[in-house]
């Protein structure tokens, strides 16, 4: 696995970097040799944030956390990822053909700023849409961490979005054209 670390506000000691590499050896056997991690070490006051986003065969496993000692952090993430990836690997192997993990689903683009009429546009990010089904297009939100997820439906090949609702259950935005 390729790992990069990053430090915002913050340095790493190479002896953090040692322990980033011993900590991420654990999850090697998830992933290929393509595998590519990114370590973002943050520092905010007394706060500590290690987040670890893992890309490969097309999936992103991501978590983050926020604690007085960044070794804590780390640990903590780690258990994170693994639990994830366990749990996950299991319903991706079941529910996913082949060309599921295509790396063309990747996001692709730079953050930029735009004013558009009155509103401050901060992020914009472009994407590769691929065919997948429901299911999996919720697990993929889930794998990153976010509250919604747009994908192209395989059944319908129209532009979907999947996004959690706020007593735990799913919803799915289906386009009509009128």
């Amino acid at each position: 696995m390729n790992i990069t670390i990053t430090a915002r506000k913050t340095s790493v000691r190479d002896s953090f970097r040692e322990r980033i590499e011993k900590k991420l050896a654990k999850l090697d056997r998830f992933f290929d040799e393509g595998a590519n991690a990114v370590v973002t070490v943050t520092n905010e006051g007394d706060r500590e944030t290690v987040e670890v986003t893992i890309q490969s065969r097309g999936m992103l496993y991501r978590a983050e956390k926020t604690t007085e000692d960044r070794f804590d952090s780390l640990e903590a993430v780690v258990d994170s990822l693994f639990r994830q990836i366990v749990k996950n690997k299991n319903k991706l192997s079941k529910r996913l053909r082949d060309t599921a993990f295509a790396p063309d689903n990747i996001e692709v683009g730079e953050e930029a700023e735009d004013l558009v009429g009155e509103y401050l546009i901060a992020r914009k990010k472009r994407f590769a849409l691929r065919p997948m089904d429901i299911n999996e297009a919720i697990l993929q939100m889930n794998l990153v961490g976010h509250e919604f997820f747009v994908f192209l439906n395989a059944q319908s090949n129209e532009i979907n979005v999947v996004y959690k609702r706020h007593n735990g259950t799913y919803g799915v935005l289906e386009p009509i054209l009128g």
